[in-house]
């Protein structure tokens, strides 16, 4: 069990290393104060959970059998990544002519839209659903009853990449004193909006 453990503690590590639309937005969100990054940090894992549990129910089968539910889902979390991306360029110009202390403040958000948009963006992702069905039954101990061992398993994943991510927002914030410079706060406004718009459209344009 120990080294299973250090096994999928160490799979953890990688995907969270992965660079992806949800590693952008706690990037993005954290750029504003470290509640909000750290809000859409637990979003996110509550989404991972909630895949989590319903891989362990086997729901996600579901839709990775049916292809209209797939495409519909796949249609969806590209609305939501470009969204993303056009919030985040609006700020950016809105950026341009605020002050250090007020451009900073402004375009944070509040705590409920910080987790949502993180849980938001996870549950509108398919291959999340799908990675969840192929990721965690590879390290169910044979014996163990596959039900509780899954449940689990995506509830020590999301507890880890709280940790993990944290460490993104505690940076984030660390910087907080170069990164509030509006100069500074707009390019990376430009550049996250971009990456989400990009990604959404790839998402989009995947069969």
């Amino acid at each position: 069990m120990p080294t299973t453990l250090l096994a999928f503690l160490g799979a953890c590590t990688l995907i969270a290393a992965s660079p992806g639309p949800s590693t952008v937005l706690i990037i993005k969100q954290s750029l504003h104060s470290r509640r909000s990054g750290f809000l859409t940090v637990l979003g996110n894992e509550t989404g991972v959970f909630v895949w989590g549990v319903v891989a362990a129910l086997g729901l996600t089968a579901l839709l990775t059998a049916s292809e209209i539910a797939y495409d519909v889902m796949r249609i969806v979390g590209a609305v939501v990544l470009v969204g993303f991306g056009v919030q985040a360029l609006r700020n950016a110009r809105r950026a341009k002519g605020a002050t250090q202390d007020d451009g900073w403040e402004s375009t944070g958000r509040t705590g409920w839209a910080a987790y949502r948009g993180g849980l938001l963006l996870n549950l509108a992702n398919p291959k999340a659903a799908v990675f969840a069905m192929s990721f965690l039954p590879q390290f169910v101990p044979e014996g163990a009853p596959h039900l509780p061992a899954m449940v689990g398993l995506a509830a020590l994943w999301a507890v880890y990449e709280i940790g993990y991510y944290g460490l993104y927002v505690w940076f984030v914030g660390r910087l907080r004193e170069v990164l509030s410079r509006a100069g500074v706060r707009r390019r990376l406004e430009q550049v996250s909006g971009g990456v989400l718009l990009l990604l959404g459209v790839r998402m989009a344009l995947e069969s």
